[in-house]
């Protein structure tokens, strides 16, 4: 029992045993308590024959094992060690047995926490490798030195550094090592009966007495209908209740232990990638198909469920009027999926929150946007580019967007432009602005148009979403900024350079697909730690005992069948604590007793 709580018997912390409390002994046993001393030196049980109860902090096996041991015959012995002998080590079972003693003390536990939270922190400061590849690459650029020393504590890597894991791994042995003894405490004692009535009731913080015509059966059949733990002896009950109150700490703790089992599975077996797909086009799920993939350290690409889909349409609500003018009302893109290779194909209406479920793999709709479609002839009147350009949103409100199209097939010199897209658009002085987010009136606009050398034959990765200024300035300038197009417009190019034509409006749609195989284990794990938390957080334990006396004979009355007057009332004294601080018995203690004693409106 941890120093918090209060003595088993009399509630009252740090007064020990009472020993006027005691439940009844008989002459043999005052005999021999005389001849070995008083009650309150000697260890062991108490005179009632039961243990002392189990305690109800998780920290108490730590402390009873750091506790010095003394000798069971009598006091440690203060002398010091004879001469000639030296100071005996602990050796190496002693050390291991400190070591795992330490590490799955409460404490320790509460130690490792915190730092599995305080290691997390890096994660959320500085880009991470296989989130923010593009953002990791430019601090390198950007601070080379500093991103190197940082590189080296894996300060880019948070969450697969060696140190992140030591620290995952001791939290992980730490919490088994704190619940398992906690849980075969805890069995014991819910086998283990309530503990006998006390000597003396009235010293409890809870305490009745009142005259009634009441037996040990009766008041045992009572306090079981108020799902008590019932033991009865010799003219006294004793009940408990509270059990949910450790097995909830002890659930809490078990929740704990699996949300990390869950999030290492995921992290070993799961995978998760981005994808963008534009209207009329498919996704087959294979490596070759993602943008950015990242598998865990089991996944390989036979891993991967074999499904396909075609985004057949994809179509956004918008507010038309009022003052939430263009605020989005719903997402949905119409799929048609192939659940494995030969199935049948079958329709499905994505949604926002709405994930595709394949086999446990999950598709979700993060973003979308407008792909303009664009007819591009070269000086030679050949079609050198001809589909969708999908743009990036630069006003959200509006989705005006912008576009870069590199046409290397072009002749004689490859081309480079850079387009704008407005949704909905109006002139606004000199400039075209898009006013609403959705396609009401498209234009497409060209900021600029460059032929020259785009720098793609030189084996280094460009981005589909610009053109390197430095590339640019090394390129021919053809246009810039002309009138915007309609759809079926087109601009004709200076020098004989060719032509674009602006020729209609698809939608794009970005998705992330994550396989989880711990998301369930997960989520099972998370309800059952509220659960338990609840439960040790509003369950109080409680004992109460009943002892019960004859009272004084009435004076020429009939006696009864055991001795006593007919109709003549018994003595009845209750008496209650909590084991936990913080909980108030009182109002329950007086149902209890009222209870017990109809007559008795409040014994508070």
């Amino acid at each position: 029992m941890s120093g918090a709580d209060p003595d088993a018997t009399t509630g009252r912390p740090g007064r020990g045993r009472v020993t006027d409390l005691a439940g009844p002994t008989d002459p043999a046993d005052q005999a021999q308590a005389a001849s070995t001393g008083p009650a309150s030196t000697r260890s062991g049980p108490d005179s009632t024959g039961t243990a002392p109860a189990a305690t109800d902090s998780m920290a108490t096996d730590s402390m009873a094992t750091d506790s010095p041991t003394t000798d069971p015959t009598g006091p440690a012995s203060t002398e010091p060690a004879s001469a000639g002998t030296g100071p005996v080590g602990l050796g190496t079972v002693g050390w291991a047995r400190w070591f795992w003693r330490t590490l799955t003390s409460m404490r320790t536990a509460l130690i490792l926490l915190f730092l599995f939270a305080l290691a997390s922190i890096p994660g959320s400061i500085w880009p991470q490798r296989g989130v923010s590849d593009a953002k990791v690459a430019q601090y390198f650029t950007d601070s080379p030195q500093l991103a190197e020393w940082l590189d080296r504590f894996w300060l880019f890597d948070v969450f697969k550094a060696p140190w992140f894991a030591a620290i995952y791994l001791l939290l992980f042995v730490s919490l088994i090592g704190c619940v398992l003894p906690r849980t075969t405490a805890h069995l014991r004692e819910l086998r283990r009966k309530p503990p006998a009535a006390p000597r003396n009731l009235s010293r409890l913080p809870q305490h009745a007495s009142f005259a009634a015509d009441l037996t040990v059966e009766a008041v045992a059949a009572r306090l079981r209908a108020k799902r008590f733990r019932v033991t009865t002896g010799p003219g006294w009950v004793a009940a408990e209740k509270g059990y949910l109150r450790e097995t909830g700490n002890l659930l809490f703790h078990v929740a704990l232990v699996g949300l990390l089992v869950a999030i290492g599975m995921g992290a070993l077996y799961g995978y998760r990638g981005n994808v963008l797909v534009v209207e009329g086009e498919g996704f087959a799920n294979t490596v070759a198909a993602y943008d950015r993939y990242m598998p865990g350290q089991q996944v390989s690409a036979e891993s991967l469920k074999p499904f396909s889909f075609t985004v057949e349409d994809f179509r956004a609500t918008y507010i038309a009027q009022g003052e939430k003018t263009g605020q989005p009302l719903d997402f949905e893109a119409a799929l048609k999926v192939v659940d494995a290779p030969g199935a049948a194909e079958r329709d499905y209406v994505l949604k926002v929150n709405e994930p595709l479920d394949v086999d446990g793999t999950l598709t979700y709709l993060i973003d979308h946007g407008y792909a303009p479609t664009f007819k591009i002839t070269d000086g030679s009147g050949q079609v050198a580019f001809d589909g969708p350009v999908p743009c990036l949103v630069v006003q959200p409100a509006t989705f005006t967007s912008e576009c870069v199209i590199k046409v290397p097939d072009a002749r004689p010199e490859q081309l480079g432009l850079l387009v704008g897209f407005l949704p909905t658009t109006v002139p606004a002085g000199d400039e075209w602005v898009s006013v609403f987010p959705g396609a009401a009136n498209p234009t497409a606009q060209v900021y600029g148009a460059f032929a020259g050398d785009l720098g793609l034959d030189d084996g280094r990765p460009q981005s589909v979403y610009e053109i390197d200024p430095e590339r640019l300035k090394k390129m021919k300038p053809l246009v810039m900024k002309a009138d915007p197009l309609a759809v079926g417009k087109k601009l004709d190019l200076p020098g004989g350079a060719g032509s674009i034509e602006f020729t209609g409006v698809r939608e794009w749609i970005a998705l992330q697909i994550a396989y989880d195989p711990g998301r369930m284990p997960a989520l099972v794990a998370s309800v059952v730690a509220v659960v338990g938390l609840v439960l040790s957080l509003t369950v109080h334990r409680r004992r109460v005992w009943v002892r019960i006396r004859d009272a004084a004979d009435e004076p020429g009355g009939p006696a009864a069948e055991d001795g006593r007057p007919e109709g003549a009332l018994r003595q009845v004294e209750v008496g209650g604590l909590t084991r936990t601080e913080g909980g108030d018995f009182s109002e329950e203690f007086a149902g209890i007793v009222s209870a017990l004693n109809p007559g008795v409106k409040d014994a508070r």
